[in-house]
């Protein structure tokens, strides 16, 4: 991890918190220790698991890996996927606190609009934040995900790392994406990246010709593909016309391929260009030598750990913590297990998905 310092990341809690988009990376060293478990409840309780909208591949496998987990733990699994948005989300966590539902492991849409499902859930059971910090409440009792700032800066390093071997003396075009404005962690994303990536644009060494540095100005609505390519076709066409754009950073893979369909429509040569969540074409676009990097977040883990945190507290049992600290969501500090992100880029992308029984065949 590229360490930034306390104080760097501190002050990104703090700017994040004000938004009320908190929970920026791990505590520098983990605490390992339990927090306090459940009384523990009756075997083959129903647990709820209130998933997003369908927009990439790791939250339609976290659907098939709970319902499968779920049932072999000896659960009731209810998995909704909130398609229709917000208020069906809302309308699914309260079907589940009424049908019984021990604990309710909860993927939001947008974190900070379900303050009322989640009291009602909070009167009758456990909540667990998965993978999207739940802002504004104190109804939310732990939250599980990978270390969303490094992933940034994880992405910030890649892109630096890419251009230089692309070419070695800068200075360097880039253009900045970041994701949807209500989910809470597209901005630990950006400012983890931008803790890496605003020194050399503030040396110089990077350039950003449209100007739009600022997380408001790159948001991607509704993490939608449509909606970054015609972003990147307005910046293409109003600052690129004989300039070379040399680096994007992307939040996630779906964007990055969109990106990538725009500037090969433009005519434009293929720019370094980040990636996150291991998408199957943006793997084989590694592979070909487009896409120039992406974060490993195999959602086979994380979804195992949310179980093993179901299991837990139906035996009674302390769960695991390894950030008491980090994760602010502007009512409270919510107990936290982070998983490690891992980049891949063409030089490991080959033992990178060693066992994924989706990901190791492509590499062959």
């Amino acid at each position: 991890m590229r360490m930034i310092g306390k104080a760097g990341k501190a002050a990104a809690v703090a700017a994040i918190a004000a938004l009320a988009l908190t929970g920026c990376g791990r505590s520098e060293t983990g605490t390992g220790g339990g927090t306090e478990g459940a009384s523990g409840f009756e075997q083959g309780s129903s647990i709820g698991v209130a998933l997003p909208q369908k927009t990439s591949e790791n939250w339609v496998l976290a659907e098939k890996l709970f319902n499968e987990g779920l049932s072999d733990a000896g659960f009731k699994a209810d998995v909704q996927f909130a398609n229709g948005g917000v208020s069906e989300q809302q309308n699914q966590i309260s079907a589940m606190v009424t049908k019984g539902a021990k604990v309710i492991i909860v993927g939001a849409i947008d974190g900070s609009q379900l303050g009322t499902q989640l009291k009602q859930a909070k009167d009758s059971g456990t909540i667990i934040a998965y993978d999207r910090l739940l802002l504004n409440t104190e109804n939310v009792d732990y939250y599980v995900a990978y270390d969303n700032f490094k992933v940034g800066e994880l992405q910030g390093q890649a892109l630096l790392e890419g251009l230089k071997a692309k070419k070695p003396a800068g200075p360097y075009n880039i253009e900045l994406f970041a994701g949807s404005p209500d989910d809470a962690n597209a901005k630990v994303f950006f400012d983890g990246a931008m803790s890496v990536l605003q020194p050399k644009i503030d040396d110089g060494t990077l350039k950003v010709l449209s100007g739009q540095t600022s997380f408001e100005q790159a948001v991607t609505q509704g993490w939608k593909a449509e909606n970054a390519q015609r972003r990147a076709d307005t910046l293409l066409t109003g600052s690129y016309g004989s300039e070379s754009l040399d680096g994007v950073l992307s939040p996630n893979d779906t964007l990055a391929r969109a990106v990538l369909t725009s500037v090969k429509g433009a005519g434009k040569p293929i720019p370094v260009i980040t990636g996150q969540d291991s998408e199957v074409e943006s793997v084989k676009s590694i592979l070909a030598g487009e896409q120039y990097s992406t974060i490993n977040k195999d959602t086979r883990k994380l979804v195992e750990h949310a179980i093993t945190m179901a299991k837990d507290l139906q035996a009674g049992k302390e769960l695991e913590i390894n950030d008491k600290d980090s994760y602010n969501n502007g009512v409270k500090t919510v107990p936290a297990y982070l998983l490690e992100p891992v980049i891949v880029t063409a030089a490991n992308v080959k033992t990178a998905y060693a066992g994924d029984p989706v990901l190791e065949p492509i590499t062959k």
